[in-house]
């Protein structure tokens, strides 16, 4: 190796042409400098060792310059942001050993440094032949200038699955280190799947509090499916020891379904409900009485069914009475009546909970019931009941009728099984679109009483496909030796059919009805 310098080094190198193995080395390890510098670089601020020795200069070509955009002043290289920018000179510091001496400590060797670096060593060497003085003190490992803005310790490092530095002391970040501190709750370093199979995302990791899922902890993801209800699902569930659990059958799960719709919340006050036809006979009150249990049945709120009748209606009858009290009381009282115990002594109720309004009784008075007497009834139902049907009686024209309609939220059409009926049932639609409710005819519900004379002669599929283009929805209700008798009705005795034809239309009528008003 040729030493390149055209003059005597004045810290003492060799001079030019000179070899190094023509120089007296002597026996012991020789340290030699070599400086890299780009080119136009000045040497001159560079410290020297103090000690005669070699040194060896190498030039390098320029470093490019080139404008970067402020926001592209960073760029990553292996996921480590170098600013190219801050590239500088550097200058090392080697040793060079003939052989092992056995006694070289390893603070003597120069560490790679960044930027100009200052060796400063202590003694001077007495000469070049003996053992070279040793650097007192510990080594100093100078980062320079050039800073290293990574981005760790946040949750992409975990993505990527970079490790994440420890915090520095008293619990703070490193020097040189920024970025967000590591999430605890595991997000963003396992999928779903890993974290409901338990799989840290680099094998060999501890898992996170996260990773303890119900899907991965519990059978079923802590769902736990209820016994099924049907007879023969019941069966099967029992016969196999609860193992085999097939669920409730279709009509079961239409049950259920038509049950959370009968009970869902009413807000801003109460519902109004009006039942009516202009024809009589054609099972009104019946329907009345059924869509009053069924609601009152699974609702936890009150309902109560107002007998509107002004020529004396029969709803009371379909109840076991407890009082002889009846609208007219109502009206007589209104002033008296301070909160729900004083109106329940006007009502009679029902073992399915529902109450009962009954008419006036006295045919002189019958027509006494007017529209206003029946707003101070309805005024008073309000402030304690959520549902309240209406038995609008006999025919539609009768002074009641105008408001029980402005209070309606929907309403409940009843036709019989015969032609005159079901034609009566259509009239009625027609009258209540000429007098200006056609949005109650198209939220109306159709409710076809089929125990009455001449079902089996008609062909109710077609009365059906009639109300269909007219109203919402239609129900038809079977026969029930309980309901023909005209009398009081057992809800409990009911035929199944029955009461599920009067939980479809509990279930139709409430979804006519706004769940959340004003007012």
């Amino acid at each position: 190796m040729v030493n390149k310098r055209t003059k005597p080094d004045a810290a003492g190198g060799l001079l030019d042409g000179t070899r190094m193995d023509d120089a007296e080395l002597g026996e012991g390890p020789v340290q030699v400098a070599l400086v890299t510098r780009a080119a136009g670089t000045d040497l001159a601020g560079v410290p020297r060792f103090l000690q005669p020795h070699p040194s060896i200069e190498i030039d390098l070509p320029p470093l490019p310059k080139s404008d970067i955009p402020e926001d592209e002043a960073a760029v990553a290289i292996d996921d480590v942001a170098v600013d190219p920018g801050s590239l500088a000179a550097a200058t090392s510091s080697v040793a060079i050993l003939p052989g092992d001496t056995g006694d070289v400590d390893a603070g003597a060797i120069g560490a790679l440094t960044t930027g100009p670096t200052p060796r400063a060593t202590t003694g001077t060497s007495s000469s070049r032949t003996g053992s070279m003085p040793r650097p007192s003190g510990s080594a100093s490992r100078t980062t320079g200038s050039m800073p290293v803005p990574r981005r760790t310790g946040s949750a992409y490092d975990a993505l990527l699955g970079a490790p994440v530095p420890p915090p520095g002391p008293l619990g703070g970040h490193r020097p040189g280190v920024t970025g967000e501190v590591p999430r605890l709750d595991g997000a963003g370093s396992a999928t779903r799947r890993e974290r409901r199979n338990g799989t840290p995302t680099t094998p060999g990791e501890p898992e996170s509090a996260a990773m303890l899922t119900p899907d991965r902890l519990i059978d079923n993801g802590g769902r736990v499916r209820e016994k099924p209800t049907g007879a023969w699902n019941k069966f099967v569930y029992a016969a196999t020891l609860h193992r085999l659990n097939l669920g409730d059958s279709a009509e079961v799960r239409l049950a259920k379904d038509e049950i959370a719709r009968i009970t869902k919340p009413f807000e801003g006050g109460t519902r109004f409900v009006p039942v009516l036809t202009r024809k009589g006979g054609v099972g009104k009150t019946t329907v009345t009485t059924l869509l009053g249990m069924t609601m009152a049945t699974l609702r936890e709120d009150r309902v109560i069914a107002i007998d509107a009748n002004p020529d004396r209606g029969t709803l009371s009858e379909r109840v076991t009475k407890q009082t002889r009290a009846t609208v007219r009381d109502v009206v007589t009282r209104a002033n008296a009546i301070s909160g729900f115990t004083d109106f329940s002594t006007l009502v009679s109720r029902d073992e399915t909970r529902l109450d009962i309004l009954a008419s006036d009784t006295d045919p002189l008075l019958s027509e006494a019931f007017d529209e206003n007497d029946y707003n101070v009834v309805a005024d008073l139902a309000a402030r304690f009941y959520s549902i309240a049907l209406t038995d609008c009686g006999t025919g539609i024209v009768h002074s009641v009728m105008r408001a029980t309609l402005q209070r309606a939220d929907s309403v409940v059409i009843v036709s019989g099984g015969s032609v005159d009926e079901a034609r009566l049932a259509s009239e009625t639609l027609t009258w209540l679109e000429a007098n200006g409710y056609g949005d109650l005819v198209r939220n109306a519900v159709v409710a076809i009483n089929t125990a009455t004379h001449g079902t089996s002669l008609v062909k109710l599929d077609e009365i059906e496909s009639h109300f269909a283009s007219r109203v919402r929805d239609i129900v038809r209700i079977p026969y029930d030796p309980q309901l023909a008798a005209g009398s009081v009705v057992d809800y409990k005795h009911l035929k199944q059919g029955t009461k599920d034809a009067a939980r479809t239309l509990a279930a139709l009528v409430a979804d006519g009805l706004p769940t959340r008003r004003d007012g």
